[in-house]
């Protein structure tokens, strides 16, 4: 008996040109439609809407193959996954594409026409990042566009608009938003306020300035080092540290400033660092952010000297009409000229930037919106506790960022291409209207939803002109694919959001956001898991930048190898105790030689009839161990995906692929597979069949949610089936071995070193092969694979050539 037939498997090798059908199927099939009533629990994954005016990175192409997996076992596991596109078209990015496309400045542009500029880049841009999506083999729920639970959502689209701004509504009804004029940080270059988390810091040459300032009581000149002498002129105070010995005198005397003469308190205070400058510091009202505390907690009237524009305003005297750079060269050399100038260190200076112009961050007072967050801080925490982190190391970026925050967040932001803040003002009397919740509103281009004010009656009204914050947007993310406040029963039923999966460098802007504002709105945590993804490096740990020349195109990668490289080299280096995931070329073939290998053994078991149907009477000692081995890594496979974990049995699959059952198991049982000896019974030759089949089928099953095309392809050809909707293996009924593998590895290795270092081929036949007890169960099996003429058992491996 030999079943053996031609291959199942008709392509001799794996193709990357086999993937776009495969795709294309499940794309115009919709495979993966979220199915509204299914009696599946539901599992809902959070995804992170990329910019779509920029192509897929490799980051994100990363983050997403690692989020298919999730959603791709999870099918598999019995639940109705919810696994939408989401695509951000929101915010500053798209404004300054249409800046840089169009060379124009939104500051000088018409609203109207600025918008459709957006429209115009928008339009050009989305169908790019889907196809790279496709590519990648990523199973959404929907391709298409629409309000249906788990179709594509656009953050521009009325829809999610109106859900952004009825958030800001039950907000304000809650009395947790509040107007006010504060200092804010200010980007010269995007012309908005920023939020703290939007901010950078980056090392910045620039000059330490040694001044002279005057104590108006006794004459004395004082020296204060400063990096920012245009301020001068905003002076409030200077101080010296409490325990500095040199100025105890100074406590309570007055300095005057130089060039603008203007009388200031010195007072000793321990924000002053001894060891740095002169000891002395000059607080002006808004140079950085510890002298905007430092005014806060001195009760000091501040003085903005800077406009909006970026140029020095009238507070700032001969300097006024300047861009700051300008005003700085000009006081300096104004200080040189009056003899005021001591001296001038040059220094590396940690300076605030904007996380997307890079423009310097400066500091003005304008009036903003601000949600509370100051107050729940603590709370905070508490919820940080209360989502599950993987990696658990993660979670303390979120905890120290909840530390760090001083300030309410400024919601409201001036600029064009968001959502709108849903807000009219009486022009008599000032009062705030808020519309109703259930439609989209622009304030700026719509009359208010009432005919007279309900406060004093006048008719004339002003709409709002500014938008949100970006993360105010964003940060809805979990409330939208769950559909609150529009499928009440849904939401009830499925929140919290089951996965929110990120990287790290935004915990402190989208997950910290998101965890608050829905906490506010929900009285309750919104995530159940959160899921860190770190950075992506080049082969020697270098972060990727087009300076350094070393960015890989995600593009790149498809055209050179189809998905299923990337894939399984993302799952193989996806260890979230490390850092940062190492990429290159490299890398990739090196998972791609992996896919071959699957391939090659899938086609090789594809020549036997598969006899998994009709369990055999007894299973051979070769059979069984391979069986207990796969049962093994199963239940390793299962526990390490269930928490997020496809480092680990992706690392291990490989090795069993090559290695335990290639190596070893194959090589051991390819005779009996054959019976060309025919020294083998049907019932062996049976055995081995099943097992062959049997293995094959668990190991694509545990592959299926890493490398989804090449699974789907084999399983097809096999079994006419869609894996991915058939079950994860559970551990098959478990054996006692008489050997472990190592020790079977050992033995065939041995043989094969044997007749390696005496020039013969593998085929050469062994004398005599003597080997422990615990093998005489596969003696035919090794005897037939490593052609052994006469077989004895003792306590070492012996061989005799």
């Amino acid at each position: 008996m030999t079943d053996r037939i031609e291959p199942k498997i008709g392509e001799k090798r794996w193709k990357k040109d086999l993937e776009p059908e495969i795709y294309k199927t499940w794309k115009e099939s919709g495979a993966y439609k979220f199915v509204r009533d299914s009696s599946r629990p539901v599992y809902s994954i959070d995804t992170p809407p990329p910019y779509v005016n920029t192509p897929v990175h490799i980051g994100q192409a990363t983050t997403y193959v690692m989020m298919d997996m999730f959603a791709r076992f999870r099918r598999m596991t019995g639940s109705n996954v919810l696994f939408p596109l989401g695509l951000d078209r929101n915010g500053l990015p798209i404004e300054m594409a249409v800046e840089k496309k169009f060379k124009v400045r939104l500051s000088s542009t018409d609203r109207e026409k600025f918008i459709e500029l957006c429209h115009r880049v928008l339009e050009e841009s989305s169908a790019e990042t889907e196809d790279s999506f496709l590519r990648l083999g990523i199973g959404f729920n929907s391709w298409k566009v629409g309000s249906e639970i788990g179709d594509v959502y656009l953050t521009d689209s009325p829809e999610y608009r109106a859900l952004t701004q009825e958030t800001f509504i039950d907000l304000w009804n809650k009395d947790l938003i509040y107007e006010a004029a504060r200092i804010n940080n200010f980007c010269p270059g995007c012309q908005t306020t920023i939020a703290d988390s939007e901010i950078e810091y980056k090392e910045i040459s620039t000059y330490f300035n040694n001044i002279k300032f005057t104590v108006k009581e006794t004459g004395e000149e004082i020296v204060i080092g400063t990096t920012r002498p245009e301020l001068v002129c905003t002076c409030g105070m200077v101080i010296f540290n409490p325990d500095d010995e040199r100025y105890q005198h100074l406590d309570g005397l007055t300095a005057i400033s130089p060039v603008f003469e203007k009388e200031v308190p010195i007072r000793a205070h321990p924000m002053a660092d001894p060891e740095k400058g002169t000891g002395l510091v000059m607080m002006c009202s808004a140079g950085d952010t510890s002298d905007i505390r430092f005014f806060i907690e001195m009760k000091l009237e501040p003085l903005i000297a800077i406009n909006a524009d970026g140029t020095m305003n009238e507070h700032a005297g001969f300097l006024s009409g300047l861009k700051v750079r300008e005003a700085r060269r000009k006081m300096i050399a104004e200080l040189e000229a009056r003899g005021l100038l001591v001296d001038q260190v040059q220094v590396m200076h940690r300076t605030p930037v904007c996380e997307r112009s890079k423009d310097e961050v400066e500091f003005i007072e304008m009036p903003e919106f601000y949600l509370k967050q100051v107050d729940f801080k603590d709370k905070m925490r508490e919820l940080a506790f209360e989502m599950d982190f993987y990696a658990p190391e993660s979670r303390q970026i979120l905890l120290s960022w909840i530390d760090s925050v001083s300030i309410d967040w400024p919601i409201s932001r001036r600029r064009y291409y968001a959502t709108e803040i849903p807000l009219w003002y009486c022009e008599g009397c000032g009062e705030p209207i808020l519309p109703p919740k259930g439609r989209y509103y622009q304030p700026w281009r719509e009359g208010p939803p009432v005919d007279a004010c309900p406060k004093c009656g006048g008719c004339d009204f002003r709409g709002e002109e500014r938008v949100f914050d970006t993360w105010f947007d964003s940060s809805i993310t979990p409330l939208n694919i769950l559909k609150y406040s529009r499928d009440d029963e849904f939401f009830e039923k499925n929140s919290p959001c089951t996965l929110r999966p990120q990287g790290k460098e935004i915990i402190r802007t989208w997950l910290y956001y998101t965890v608050l504002k829905d906490y506010l709105l929900t009285g309750k945590v919104i995530f159940r898991d959160v899921w860190i993804n770190y950075h992506i490096v080049d082969e020697k740990g270098h972060k990727m930048s087009k300076s350094l020349g070393n960015v890989i195109d995600p593009k790149d990668i498809l055209d050179r190898f189809g998905a299923e490289p990337f894939r399984l080299w993302a799952a193989i280096e996806g260890n979230l105790v490390k850092t940062d995931f190492r990429c290159s070329f490299d890398r990739i073939d090196g998972a791609k030689k992996t896919i071959t290998k699957l391939w090659n053994v899938a086609r090789f078991i594809s020549m036997f009839a598969d006899v998994r149907g009709v369990e055999p009477a007894k299973l051979c000692e070769a059979d069984k161990w391979i069986i207990e081995e796969t049962s093994r890594l199963v239940e390793y496979t299962r526990k390490s995906y269930e928490n997020y974990d496809f480092h680990g049995p992706a690392t291990r699959i490989k090795h069993f692929i090559w290695e335990t059952f290639a190596s070893h198991y194959i090589e051991l049982v390819k005779s009996r597979a054959y019976n060309r000896d025919e020294g083998f019974t049907d019932a062996e030759q049976e055995s081995v069949h099943y097992t062959l089949h049997y293995v094959l089928e668990i190991l694509l099953k545990l592959l299926a949610p890493i490398v989804p095309f090449i699974t789907y392809r084999i399983y097809m050809d096999l079994r006419a089936e869609d894996i991915h909707f058939t079950d994860f293996p559970e551990a098959a009924e478990r054996f006692e071995q008489g050997f472990t593998s190592d020790e079977l590895t050992d033995l065939n290795s041995l043989v094969w070193k044997s007749k390696k270092d005496r020039g013969l081929s593998l085929r050469e036949s062994v004398k005599k092969l003597t080997v422990p007890e615990r093998f005489k169960g596969i003696e035919k099996d090794i005897m037939s694979m490593h052609n052994v003429i006469e077989i004895d058992y003792g306590s070492e491996i012996e061989v005799a050539l």
